[in-house]
């Protein structure tokens, strides 16, 4: 079945950004199935902002290179639309400004199990530390965090979420990415 086949009610889509040192930042645009299989994987050139742009964009840099320049741009290539995309970096949030997907970051999990023991528990809570502007939300295991501006989002992702496998670890995509992405450097290196 090819993505272009696979009904968007199952796909998912992980986005993450790396940093290089020396390059820049690299992303990269895992979509998966809801058994964990790649349908699509894209990742971007490296993009290394210049002193101007440091200064002139400020505190907006990060969103605007993590979100716009890269998330935009990968998601646009994909074939298959995914129902939500998850991030594990904060300023790719950013995406969802001139994305019609909702999109969320997966957070760290925490150290200790829902105390009632439920597997499938949902509890969404209000914007996290003064200024963070997130709203958190427990699928599970998963911990998650919408924009607080984009509440529907949380509901959204809630709903595409309903029947996702309880043991699907939304963060765990991320390290395939990171892999991906790092062995291309390695290949592009020895090339050379």
């Amino acid at each position: 079945m090819t993505a272009q086949h696979v009904p968007s009610s199952r796909v998912m889509g992980f986005l993450s950004v790396l940093e290089h040192p020396e390059f820049g930042l690299f992303g990269g645009y895992l979509l998966l199935n809801w058994a964990g299989r790649p349908l699509e994987f894209h990742c971007s050139a490296p993009i290394k902002p210049n002193r101007a742009q440091e200064i002139l964009y400020g505190p907006t840099l990060e969103p605007f290179l993590y979100g716009e320049q890269i998330g935009a741009t990968l998601v646009g290539r994909a074939k298959a639309r995914p129902l939500a995309i998850f991030t594990d970096r904060e300023p790719a949030l950013a995406l969802r400004e001139g994305c019609p997907i909702p999109t969320a970051l997966v957070l760290p999990p925490e150290e200790s199990p829902p105390a009632n023991g439920d597997q499938r528990l949902l509890r969404f809570d209000g914007p996290q530390a003064e200024g963070t502007g997130l709203t958190t939300l427990r699928l599970g295991r998963n911990r998650l965090a919408v924009p607080a501006g984009n509440a529907e989002d949380a509901r959204r992702i809630t709903e595409c979420l309903a029947d996702l496998p309880e043991s699907f670890d939304l963060a765990e995509p991320f390290v395939r990415i990171r892999e991906a992405i790092e062995e291309a450097q390695k290949a592009v290196r020895s090339a050379a």
